[in-house]
């Protein structure tokens, strides 16, 4: 009968990884990233799976600031509507988030292609500390668009369609 692999099991895991590679707290980790759903998967590689949600996160919002930047290829009228509270000075903010948000994803192929347990630490270090940095910046600009979400609308009284 094999042990179950559930939470405690998963930290268990971790303590070892995180002191030899000087990883970010567990609980660090899962309040930033949600980590503790890798406890669903059974794995020799628990770097790996953390990763994965650690990746998660970024790539949705990923996708998300594409869609800012881009919103051509975005069929949402809510995407359209919220570029419009942006000011230059915060699509300029935006782009930087997003630069940094590339380099994560090509960082996150490379790890594809080719396992190593150090690069996952690693992988995993450098995200918490990026996420720490750039959800500041992200709060920023939600705040900015909370604030001029009802001016901004209220100025094209013909809204989308019109």
């Amino acid at each position: 009968m094999t042990e179950k692999f559930d939470l405690n099991k998963l930290k268990e895991l971790y303590a070892p990884l995180q002191v030899k590679y000087n990883l970010p707290e567990f609980s660090k980790l899962n309040e930033e990233f949600g980590v503790e759903k890798a406890a669903d998967e059974e794995t020799e590689f628990v770097l790996r799976e953390i990763r994965k949600y650690v990746a998660d996160k970024f790539l949705d919002y990923f996708r998300f600031i594409e869609s800012i930047l881009n919103p051509v290829n975005t069929p949402s009228i809510f995407i359209f509507s919220l570029t419009k509270t942006l000011s230059t000075k915060d699509r300029e903010k935006i782009v930087e988030i997003y630069k940094k948000m590339a380099k994560v994803e090509l960082n996150l192929m490379e790890l594809d292609v080719e396992y190593s347990e150090e690069k996952e630490a690693e992988f995993i270090k450098e995200s918490y500390t990026l996420w720490q940095d750039i959800k500041k910046d992200i709060k920023t600009v939600i705040d900015v668009i909370k604030k001029n979400w009802d001016n901004k609308l209220e100025e094209n009284n013909k809204g989308y369609f019109g």
